[in-house]
């Protein structure tokens, strides 16, 4: 006959149970927002970076306590079930931990262009979607953070002497006008495949302008982008830009988008 659970084996169960829980709660949060179940400020903010680490310590703190018992109570019964339970807030918490340093290390902005002296223009069709939704406004990349509204107070205080333009030119070196070999219709074909490829919606060309809207894996946030290709001697040279509608950093993602866009083309 099968001995019944003693009572550590049976905590360590409701130890797993509640780590369970705190994975659903997590996936609510980050997957609500991308299928309009709720408000990204309530997934992100609230559900994540709120209750969130409260869940993530009560959680864990229960864990320990399943884990000691069960090693430390005979026959030691239910111990791997109380690891388990502890390994998901701990890896809930690394992750959240490492989003916090990427944002501390990434310029505090959410539209990053190649070319900050001359930046791709978005169309009028974006343009008014972006009023009509109140997306973020578009940055002035020669004004310094400091004289624009939302980077007022003293988060911002190392930041605000400093132009957008010289966080892009420091934070990302990398990213720079591309010059394509090619004609100017080839060079905005390949911007069209490469956004397209990328998962991309509502991706059209016209005028020079090739234009798309990316979405976010994790709570679904939609950033429009823009490339503007101009005809030159021997080729023709491609300028990205990538804004987030909501958010005031986008946590390096904008940067990173463009960089792949720029591989694509260039291959």
């Amino acid at each position: 006959m099968k001995k019944p659970a003693t009572r550590s084996a049976k905590f360590a169960s409701f130890a797993l149970l509640l780590s369970l829980a705190l994975v659903l709660w997590f996936a609510v949060a980050a997957f609500g927002p991308k299928f309009g179940v709720i408000h990204w400020q309530t997934g992100l903010m609230t559900m994540t970076f709120t209750w969130g680490l409260y869940l993530i310590g009560l959680t864990a703190q229960i864990a320990a306590i399943a884990l000691v018992w069960t090693l430390l109570k005979a026959p030691r019964s239910g111990w791997f079930k109380a690891v388990i339970a502890l390994a998901i807030p701990a890896v809930f918490f690394a992750l959240l931990a490492s989003t916090k340093a990427t944002g501390e290390r990434v310029p505090p902005i959410y539209d990053i262009t190649t070319n900050t002296a001359n930046p791709p223009a978005y169309s009028e069709e974006t343009l008014a979607l972006r009023s009509s939704i109140e997306a973020n406004p578009l940055i002035d990349f020669q004004t310094p953070l400091g004289e624009m509204e939302r980077w007022q107070g003293e988060r911002f205080a190392k930041v605000e002497d400093q132009t957008a333009a010289e966080l892009i030119a420091a934070g990302y070196p990398e990213l720079n006008t591309v010059l394509l070999p090619v004609s100017p219709d080839v060079s905005a074909q390949r911007v069209a495949d490469a956004m397209t490829a990328a998962g991309f919606t509502n991706v059209r060309s016209a005028n020079g302008r090739v234009e798309g809207v990316a979405e976010t894996f994790l709570y679904g946030f939609k950033d429009d982008v823009v490339a503007r290709i101009t005809p030159v001697e021997g080729g023709s040279e491609v300028d990205f830009r990538s804004t987030s509608r909501v958010g005031l950093s986008d946590l390096g993602a904008n940067a990173k988008r463009i960089g792949k866009l720029i591989e694509a083309i260039e291959g």
